[in-house]
This record gives C-alpha cells, sequence and structure tokens, in this order.
C-alpha cells in the first residue's frame, strides 16, 4: 500500500447554490480559495443527478440517469490534482421519496439545497496518473 501523510489546512462550510452544478460548484469554490487537496461531504438534496459505476471488465463507466429529486443519503470525496488542474472525485448514495437509493461515481447533480463540508490538506502534491491495470486516473505517490 502506497501512502503519504498530510497537515489539515483550513477547513470551510459553504451552501451549495439552488440549480448550481454540484461538480461544478465544488470545483469553483477550491479554486476561487486556492485549494489543491481536500476531503470533503455534502448534504442536502439535488433536483436531478447522474451517476456512473465503472465496469471492470471494458474499463468504462455505465451511467445511470436519475430525472427527479433526491435526497443526499451520503456523498464524500477528494479534491487533487490531474494533468496539473483541480479534479474532483465523489461518490454518493441518493434516495428517492420511497427510501429507494441509487449509489456511485457523481458525475454531476442540479442542486436543491447542499452543503459542502471541505478539509484542505497541506503537503506534497497529490496527483492522478493513468493506470494501465485499471484503466483509471489514481493517485500517484512519490517513492516509499
Amino acid at each position: 500500500m502506497q501512502s503519504e501523510s498530510y497537515k489539515l489546512g483550513r477547513f470551510f462550510l459553504c451552501g451549495l447554490k439552488h440549480n448550481s452544478a454540484f461538480v461544478q460548484s465544488i470545483k469553483k469554490f477550491a479554486k476561487e480559495k486556492r485549494v489543491m487537496m481536500a476531503v470533503f461531504t455534502v448534504i442536502g438534496a439535488v433536483k436531478k443527478a447522474k451517476l456512473a459505476c465503472y465496469d471492470q471488465v471494458k474499463h468504462e463507466y455505465q451511467q445511470i440517469k436519475l430525472d427527479k429529486p433526491l435526497e443526499i443519503a451520503s456523498c464524500f470525496g477528494n479534491l487533487s490534482l490531474k494533468d496539473g488542474k483541480p479534479f474532483v472525485h465523489l461518490h454518493a448514495v441518493l434516495a428517492d421519496e420511497t427510501g429507494k437509493t441509487y449509489a456511485g461515481h457523481l458525475i454531476n447533480a442540479t442542486v436543491f439545497a447542499a452543503e459542502l463540508h471541505l478539509q484542505e490538506l497541506l503537503g506534497n502534491k497529490l496527483e492522478r496518473e493513468y493506470d494501465q491495470t485499471t484503466g483509471l486516473a489514481l493517485w500517484e505517490f512519490g517513492e516509499q
């Protein structure tokens, strides 16, 4: 297992704007505050969402489009760099009005009301690089 140690930086509590693009809002906030690495959680609700599940054989995402109001039952993610630019990676569990849940990689969503809790990480640059085995952009750690 590869790892890196980081110090905690600033901690932000933010309200995502109604009707905003979920992922883009987080990315824009991080850019404005010059946050390069972070971990975060989000609570609230979305008007619609697009999730995905990674097909490990085909090395491609299978998308799930949800065009209905959903509660964010769980949402967590991280911010690192990919190609030198901020990259948001997050997963969510979303619930409809009956309690049925949908889960996976959150590609995007339209915010109804959401609160972001973001913890900045300080330390060596954390960058994603293409991994031949998985076909994913995974964290590249320095020599251990």
